[in-house]
């Protein structure tokens, strides 16, 4: 029996998005015997395989209205191409709604390091909704840059009036926040995010060395960390203002695992 395919909508198709879709076709075309760098080729019966992008969102000229799998190579995205035959999908990047995703600081870098703004109009929220229903999407991905609290409001606002899941990507606070979390359960919808890892970024790093000290009898009093980036977001989060949720966001999770340990 042919499993179901998970349809997935990309809200912000940038460096992340280009990784994500770069790893499905990598993945497909290698398999379950050359799946490293994966934690599970398989889960729940399905596999990499199994996802495919049938709408995609961004606000750079350079992306909208180009194929989703020519867009994710497109500037100013610069993430390592591992995998660049990546074949056409037929599906076409639709205009997104700005809000607060562009930072208007980002116009005095130059045009391969910042995003240009498409002119042409935005979808409203009845837009949007119309066209996750129409390509049937299950699971809503948003990849926003960081500090796009409104817009990130806007698509979860969207995948709950489509009824579509919602993974949060970014560090804007949707799923740990009661009142959306609460609105997803009325509709039996799953959320998740507020943040997501990467695979060995420096986060998980962070956590396991504090692990470490405590594992060994060494009183831990202060940490911090740096980050350092080259890409978009990095220049996105030079807005001090859009970077408090990063910050808490990173806080908590390398204190998450401390507190754990705390209440066993």
């Amino acid at each position: 029996m042919e499993r179901k395919k998970i349809r997935i909508a990309v809200v912000g198709v940038g460096n992340c998005a280009s990784s994500l879709i770069q790893g499905i076709y990598r993945y497909r075309l290698r398999g379950a015997q050359d799946s490293i760098g994966l934690l599970n080729y398989e889960l729940g019966g399905y596999r990499p395989e199994d996802i495919e992008v049938v709408v995609a969102f961004d606000i750079d000229k350079r992306k909208v209205g180009r194929d989703v799998n020519e867009a994710i190579f497109a500037l100013p995205n610069c993430t390592t191409v591992f995998c660049a035959d990546v074949p056409p999908c037929g599906v076409s990047v639709s205009m997104g709604n700005v809000l607060d995703g562009y930072s208007e600081h980002m116009a005095s870098y130059g045009d391969d390091r910042t995003f240009l703004p498409d002119t042409r109009s935005q979808p409203g929220l009845a837009d949007v909704v119309a066209q996750l229903k129409s390509a049937a999407v299950d699971v809503v991905m948003n990849y926003l840059p960081v500090g796009s609290q409104k817009a990130t409001e806007f698509y979860a606002e969207c995948a709950l009036e489509a009824g579509c899941a919602f993974v949060n990507n970014i560090p804007v606070f949707i799923a740990s926040n009661p009142d959306w979390a609460a609105r997803f359960k009325a509709k039996h919808l799953p959320i998740i995010g507020d943040d997501i890892k990467a695979q060995l970024g420096a986060t998980i790093l962070h956590r396991t060395l504090g692990n470490l000290f405590k594992n060994r009898g060494v009183k831990l009093e202060r940490t911090y960390q740096l980050n350092t980036g080259g890409n978009t977001d990095f220049l996105n989060m030079l807005n001090r203002d859009r970077l408090a949720s990063k910050k808490k966001s990173k806080t908590e999770a390398v204190q998450s695992r401390h507190s754990a340990a705390a209440a066993r």
